[in-house]
């Protein structure tokens, strides 16, 4: 379950991210159709799509099961690739609005996987104390260092086609067909093994599939956590998404009289600098707790975001300390939120309801990401030529919000038991005390197998 929730989040960073590189390729082949409002849609359609799958899956996790949220997660991220990779039309614009409804689809899917694997993968390492200890280190890479890993396989891909064809402008198209159709193998490798997967002692004995879920009680006992977690996903992703899909937009900027494979090739390099984060973030999360080590994250990774805005001038007339400078910038994303943020999600609520707030938690997240991408495009081109003015206040921006964040993080959060038993029992008792003591916890299995509801229950 801990590994395949890494490969299912590890494919929604790649094929998030890869638009961001292929938008630069049909800018060359479409030129005049591929507008800055058809390019915000294009760029956005996964991020809304994703914000629907994780608030639907979350209700399917928690009450149809993490199984049966991981087969229809799988499944509709694979057909909606399969239209992306395939999406025509009788004009190029009529080509474009099928991507985008495609691209949404594929979104709902990969959204979906976030309240599945999230939730899934935090019961997995609480069945042994050895595996709990280290749980931060864990889920630093299943949720972190897998969609890093997904997000620069989402730039290097475009990067090694482009080289596959020797540059010829005439096969471009088959360059971001092929891309987008390579996302389809992560799920569906491991869609037998998911098929197969058991479900969790916790959620064996403490889910609420045979009762309805009095949210109100819930929003009143977990309101401060929900707020912490939202916030704080939510400036992640504002900094984190438009940082990442516009490398390859900014070195073009700071350099402007390189090649498209080049300007990828810096791109692709930048999007390795996520990964170091994980393994930091990793280790100080079981060391200093998830509030510290995200609010430490934050505040450095604010700190030097205002010097690259303030400084940038001296700073892109160096382009390799330009470009190491940007690369840290974005690893102390990771060693703060990106490293924690879904483990402290998981962490924060019962099982019961773990699929729900995880869900919306993340679709707050998601939110983020597509008003990051829908703001930092447009201030990078309300610039026009001073494509310096537009660069400064990107950086100067972000780091504003990273401030907040690390503010959020220190002030709103708190550091949750790490046995998720204890949360679980304190979820019980507190419905008992207030009207709900005859409830059936548990789904009844106990033979660790989990089934697919037929179509009548399905419905």
């Amino acid at each position: 379950m801990i590994v395949f929730s890494g490969l299912a989040i590890g494919s929604d960073g790649f094929n998030a991210s890869i638009i961001g590189n292929l938008e630069l390729i049909m800018e060359v082949i479409y030129p005049e159709s591929l507008t800055t409002a058809v390019s915000s849609r294009l760029s956005n359609a996964f991020m809304v799509g994703m914000i629907i799958g994780m608030l639907s899956f979350g209700y399917v996790a928690d009450r149809l099961g993490r199984k049966t949220g991981a087969i229809l997660t799988t499944t509709i991220l694979v057909v909606g690739i399969a239209l992306s990779a395939g999406a025509s039309g009788v004009t190029q614009n009529g080509m474009f609005w099928m991507l985008i409804v495609a691209r949404g689809m594929a979104g709902v899917g990969a959204g979906g996987e976030y309240p599945v694997a999230g939730a899934g993968a935090v019961e997995a390492t609480d069945e042994e104390t050895t595996v709990r200890s280290n749980r931060g280190f864990i889920f630093a890479m299943i949720a972190d260092l897998s969609a890093s890993l997904g997000f620069v396989f989402g730039a290097l891909v475009p990067l090694l086609l482009l080289l596959c064809i020797h540059q010829q402008e005439r096969r471009y198209n088959v360059v971001w067909r092929v891309a987008l159709a390579l996302g389809a193998i992560p799920p569906l490798s491991i869609f037998w093994f998911r098929y197969r997967m058991a479900i969790s002692s916790a959620y064996r004995k403490s889910s609420m599939k045979k009762h309805r879920v009095p949210y109100w009680l819930a929003l009143k006992k977990y309101w401060r956590p929900l707020i912490g977690v939202c916030s704080s996903w939510f400036i992640y992703n504002y900094i984190a998404y438009p940082f990442g899909l516009f490398s390859s937009t900014i070195v073009n900027r700071v350099n402007p009289t390189s090649s498209l494979v080049v300007t990828m090739g810096w791109g692709t390099l930048i999007n390795c600098f996520y990964i170091p984060g994980a393994f930091i973030g990793g280790f100080l999360s079981d060391r200093i707790g998830r509030r510290r080590t995200m609010a430490l994250g934050f505040f450095l990774q604010a700190v030097l975001g205002f010097i690259l805005g303030g400084a940038l001038g001296p700073i892109e007339n160096h382009l390799p300390l330009f470009i190491v400078l940007y690369g840290i910038f974005l690893t102390l994303g990771e060693v703060g939120p990106g490293s924690t943020i879904v483990l402290t999600a998981s962490e924060n609520f019962p099982t019961a309801i773990r699929g729900h707030c995880v869900g919306f938690a993340a679709a707050w997240s998601k939110a983020g990401a597509a008003i990051g991408t829908q703001v930092f495009k447009p201030i990078l081109a309300s610039w026009g030529a001073d494509e310096f003015r537009g660069t400064q206040a990107v950086f100067l921006i972000g780091s504003g919000f990273a401030l907040l964040g690390a503010l959020l993080a220190w002030f709103v959060l708190v550091d949750s038991d790490q046995e998720l038993d204890r949360g679980d029992q304190e979820w019980k008792d507190y419905l008992a005390a207030n009207g709900y003591s005859h409830v059936q916890w548990g789904t009844g299995i106990t033979d660790g197998t989990d089934s697919v509801p037929d179509s009548k229950a399905a419905v």
